[in-house]
């Protein structure tokens, strides 16, 4: 599923103005971009943490900081933007039009900053269809991640495992609660009969990944 459509139409008041970059505002005494790319920027932080606090419950606090801080940063933002073609919608002054501004990481960052808060604005402040959208733009960026890393915490542990200790590490479920559409699994990593980590996901093999993660941060390889 795609989800890069734009949440409002080109032809609302409210995307005009979260396209209008400061340049273009100056030029013809109107109004920028900046107060709403300000409250899109509140809304997409306060979203991602939402978003990874309950898609990643065996995360600890900081790895969940570092994670969202990745992909709220100018460069995520700016992939989103680039997605949605938000260059060619921007309303740029002649200097910055001239400059190459078009294709700037930071002015589409702000731009697709200044969209959410629009969107927000334009719903009547409705948060939830704000939240389902940004919620699946993550989702694709991570997938996007996964797909480009393929090396991961049970690679790198089995690599470990075999160099210092001769063996393969075995994960075993060791617990699982919820319904069963919204499971949450239990799993313990396990080398050579004693347990390195404890992990918990919504899947077996997430559960699996957060066990290894846990064990290569106590055995002091991780992050």
């Amino acid at each position: 599923m795609n989800p890069f459509n734009l949440p409002i139409p080109i032809d609302d008041p409210w995307f005009r103005q979260a396209m209008a970059h400061k340049s273009y505002a100056y030029e013809r005494g109107e109004e920028s971009n900046e107060r709403l790319e300000f409250l899109g920027d509140a809304i997409l932080t306060f979203l991602c943490g939402e978003f990874l606090y309950h898609r990643y419950p065996e995360y600890t606090e900081g790895e969940l900081t570092n994670l969202r801080a990745s992909l709220v940063d100018r460069h995520q933002l700016a992939e989103f933007a680039h997605q949605l073609h938000l260059n060619q919608y921007i309303y740029l002054g002649k200097s910055v039009e001239n400059s190459g501004g078009r294709d700037n990481p930071r002015l589409l960052s702000s731009a697709f900053e200044a969209l959410i808060g629009a969107y927000f604005l334009a719903g009547d402040r409705d948060l939830e269809p704000v939240r389902n959208y940004i919620n699946s733009l993550f989702t694709w960026a991570l997938n996007q991640r996964q797909e480009a890393e393929p090396a991961n915490a049970k690679s790198d542990l089995q690599a470990w495992a075999l160099a210092e200790i001769g063996q393969i590490p075995t994960y075993q479920l060791v617990g699982q609660s919820g319904p069963d559409h919204e499971k949450t699994f239990v799993v313990e990593v396990r080398i050579q009969g004693k347990t390195y980590g404890r992990g918990q996901g919504r899947r077996k093999q997430d559960a699996e990944k957060a066990a290894a993660r846990a064990a290569l941060q106590q055995l002091g390889q991780g992050e």
